[in-house]
């Protein structure tokens, strides 16, 4: 992205580049880091692909094993809720920390760093405490985090006139990710000697691949931090306050809503399936399922929104599949199973993308949309991180899913109302 500045006496304005997650003006040396790494998009690109295949890997391939990560420590649904709770709520946690790190140290490297954190809370869950499982879990929640809050203001800063494109390429990745993890998850159980710690284990392999595809940009822009001097808005500028923002309200608790919904079914999907009677290996293929349809949605959904003025139609269809499906998992969860995960997925999909696609729109500078993303997903994962345990607690009350779905059905209900104010065509 790039903005103009005058000097005094100056007849021109210069067009210099802005770092988006520092809000700062590049020296010489940053401003040849940014365009050396614009001159290799190749490389850029399959970084961001990469890195967005773990931002539901580490999280997805645990939803097949819950039951037995609990009957192995001896946890109640409650306390095996918290074995996915709280990842999610250090999404939260670690989102109120990544700008900060994103201006102080730059994007690049901050993903590197996260990545290689979220490699070593992969490897921490699967030792032999459950306080390295849950201490895992805050490790995986916070790197995931960095990941979630950089990679909107990296894609609106590195690629500002295709930001839908790429926000449907990265939200696609991230649900391929999710998608293979579930998949994977009872075979890899069975192939490496039938231990879950092995299937958990294996996701750290990923997220070192990522790394190593991150490094030469770490190297490219090793020059971009460090010598950046603050930018001096003009005169006329209007300085935008996010956190008192009604429009960025709206948008935070649509990414928050949705959010949740997705991880009660990330958390309890396979459960509510076995629970009925189905198989654990056939509910995992069931789950994965739903993922793989989530790409769709991911994937297409983006792209459409980047083409209207107002994303208040695709608001309505993907609250509405949503709810459908919640409901159809209450009537009648394993003979519509398939059909169900379908309708999930499509809903799922298109809502986590939208929810990201509508933090670059309604933001009118990547400085914003960086401001904007940690907003939304600091406040919106904190919300998030009640839903699996809530849905956990209320279960174990009741001993049946129906009460759970029914309060899912009235946080869709919300969701339609708070997006449709979202969707409005206008700047935060």
């Amino acid at each position: 992205m790039t903005a103009e500045t005058r000097t005094p006496g100056s007849p021109a304005p210069t067009s210099v580049l802005v770092d988006a997650e520092a809000e700062v003006l590049g020296s010489a040396a940053g401003t040849a880091a940014r365009r050396a790494l614009l001159a290799h998009p190749a490389l850029l690109l399959v970084g961001i692909v990469l890195a967005s295949l773990n931002m539901r890997a580490a999280l997805a391939s645990v939803a097949p094993l819950v039951s037995e990560i609990s009957g192995a420590y001896g946890l109640s649904a409650t306390a095996g809720s918290l074995v996915t709770s709280v990842p999610v709520l250090f999404l939260g946690v670690g989102a109120l920390v990544a700008p900060w790190l994103g201006r102080r140290f730059g994007a690049e490297r901050v993903l590197f760093a996260a990545l290689l954190l979220l490699g070593v809370g992969i490897l921490a869950r699967v030792l032999p405490s459950v306080y390295a499982l849950y201490g895992g879990g805050i490790l995986v929640g916070t790197a995931i985090a960095l990941l979630n809050v950089l990679m909107p203001g990296l894609i609106k800063r590195d690629f500002p006139d295709r930001a839908a494109a790429m926000t449907s390429v990265y939200t696609g990745a991230m649900i391929a990710g999710a998608t293979v993890a579930a998949a994977a998850a009872v075979p890899l159980e069975k192939a490496l000697g039938g231990g879950w710690e092995g299937s958990l284990g294996f996701w750290s392999l990923l997220a070192a691949v990522a790394a190593l595809a991150w490094l030469p940009q770490v190297l490219i822009a090793r020059g971009r931090t460090g010598h950046e001097v603050r930018a001096v808005p003009s005169a006329d500028a209007r300085p935008v306050s996010v956190w008192r923002s009604p429009l960025a309200w709206q948008v935070t608790l649509f990414m928050g809503l949705q959010s949740l919904w997705s991880y009660v079914l990330i958390a309890w999907m396979p459960t509510i399936f076995t629970d009925h009677g189905m198989s654990r290996s056939t509910a995992g293929v069931v789950f994965a399922f739903n993922n793989l349809i989530q790409v769709a949605g991911a994937f297409v959904v983006p792209l459409l929104a980047g083409r209207m003025r107002s994303q208040r139609p695709l608001i309505v269809l993907v609250t509405t599949l949503v709810a459908a499906g919640y409901a159809g998992l209450m009537v009648a969860p394993v003979e519509g199973a398939w059909l169900w995960s379908a309708v999930l997925g499509v809903g799922q999909g298109g809502a986590v993308g939208l929810a990201l696609t509508l933090i670059v729109l309604r933001a009118g500078d990547a400085a914003t949309a960086a401001r904007l993303s940690g907003m939304a997903q600091t406040v919106g994962y904190l919300l998030a991180a009640a839903g699996p345990l809530a849905a956990g607690a209320l279960h174990q009350a009741t001993g049946s899913w129906t009460l759970p779905i029914c309060v899912v059905l009235a946080v869709c209900a919300t969701a339609l109302g708070v997006g449709l104010l979202a969707a409005r065509d206008r700047k935060v």
